[in-house]
């Protein structure tokens, strides 16, 4: 027998009260998937919008957040959004008046985060990747606002999805050539250039600046192109 087999195996009195509350933990985050696939299974067709909290509702951002939003809702699609303030309320007032849904995926913050009254179908989340994963999973199109560290992780995460083929490739559409074209040519003059990406990972995204043209773009998409089978089922598999 070793020594270190003779030594008296000692349990560590927390190991149980932490595997419990793991338990528990996993238990709430299931509790959230089901509730959210459950209330969102009827808002098919829907576009998922993302952009700052921060932005003042005499902002020429939030306006036209406001009537991208009121013109996708007009059309038929529900719209998404954060269900926070900002572009994200500016979001939900838009769909809010007009035919289809408006929806909002809250999530508990300590600060920045409190619930908009322009919702629908309002839901609450305590962890991010339950409440990202809804934005993806019933997502026709990405409709990307000025935003900060929140709003690029979610365009990148919707990027990385689909180049990498774990999601179907739907319109990804930024707002405000004057914004994102700083962020776009470093793409290409870093990312493509230096071999980080391929060329045609730059054909994931377009740039428009009016609400018209957005909601042309996600119309001409989906008359254009043809939409796997499996689509449903890549989502599934995320």
């Amino acid at each position: 027998m070793s020594e270190k087999e003779k030594l008296p195996q000692l349990e560590d009195p927390h190991l149980h009260a932490n595997s419990a509350r793991e338990a528990w933990r996993v238990f709430g985050i299931m509790s959230e998937f089901v509730e959210a696939t459950d209330r969102l299974q009827t808002i098919l067709p829907a576009v998922s919008i993302f952009g700052s909290a921060r932005t003042d509702p005499e902002h020429r951002y939030y306006k036209l957040a406001e009537a991208i939003a009121r013109k996708l809702s007009d059309a038929g699609f529900s719209v998404i959004s954060g269900g926070g303030p900002g572009i994200m309320e500016a979001v939900n007032k838009g769909a809010y008046y007009g035919r289809a849904p408006s929806v909002g995926l809250n999530i508990q913050l300590p600060h920045e985060q409190a619930a908009n009254g322009y919702q629908d179908i309002a839901l609450s989340f305590r962890h991010f990747f339950a409440r990202k994963y809804m934005f993806v999973r019933f997502a026709s199109a990405y409709v990307v606002m000025p935003g900060g560290f929140g709003t690029l992780d979610e365009l990148l995460e919707a990027m990385t999805l689909m180049q990498t083929a774990k999601s179907a490739r739907i319109p990804i559409i930024l707002v405000s050539t004057p914004f994102w074209s700083g962020l776009v040519d470093w793409f290409r003059d870093r990312l493509v250039s230096e071999g980080m990406i391929n060329p045609q990972d730059m054909d994931l995204i377009q740039m428009q600046d009016e609400p018209e043209q957005v909601v042309e773009t996600i119309f001409q998409h989906y008359e254009s192109a043809a939409i796997p089978a499996a689509a449903g089922e890549m989502m599934l598999n995320l």
